[in-house]
């Protein structure tokens, strides 16, 4: 399987799983030195703000994407419209990237809706018909 075969939710997949690690590169960014790698998560348990908001937001992005991943291969099995399939992929990611930014500025309760609506973005990848 070459990167030619890859569809636009297969990408997406790629992307969400990156993300995790783009909310801990911004966390750690300025702030996080060579003797914090000997204990990454005490430095987590130390920070506040924004920096507290971003390793938040990478445990969270690592807890819903299980799913995300699940609900794409199992449509691409089952032969899903591949248009509907990614648009929702692509829904799913794109708020996924609002959720982080909403997470960052302290935003809860706008940060709750987009995280429903992507929720019901990947709930909603199971139930693409072919």
């Amino acid at each position: 399987m070459g990167v030619h075969h890859l569809t636009l939710a297969y990408w997406c997949v790629l992307i969400a799983a990156a993300l995790p690690y783009v909310c801990a590169w911004i966390a750690k960014a300025g702030a996080f030195g060579p003797r914090d790698n000997a204990a990454p998560r005490e430095w987590a348990a130390r920070q506040s703000g924004w920096r507290a908001r971003a390793m938040a937001a990478q445990a969270n992005s690592f807890e819903g994407l299980p799913l995300f991943i699940g609900a794409v291969v199992i449509a691409h099995q089952f032969g899903a419209a591949q248009g509907r399939l990614d648009a929702l992929a692509l829904s799913y990611v794109l708020l996924r990237v609002v959720y982080i930014s909403l997470y960052l500025r302290g935003r809860s309760m706008l940060r709750s809706l987009v995280w429903a609506l992507g929720l019901l973005a990947c709930i909603a990848i199971f139930f693409v018909s072919p």
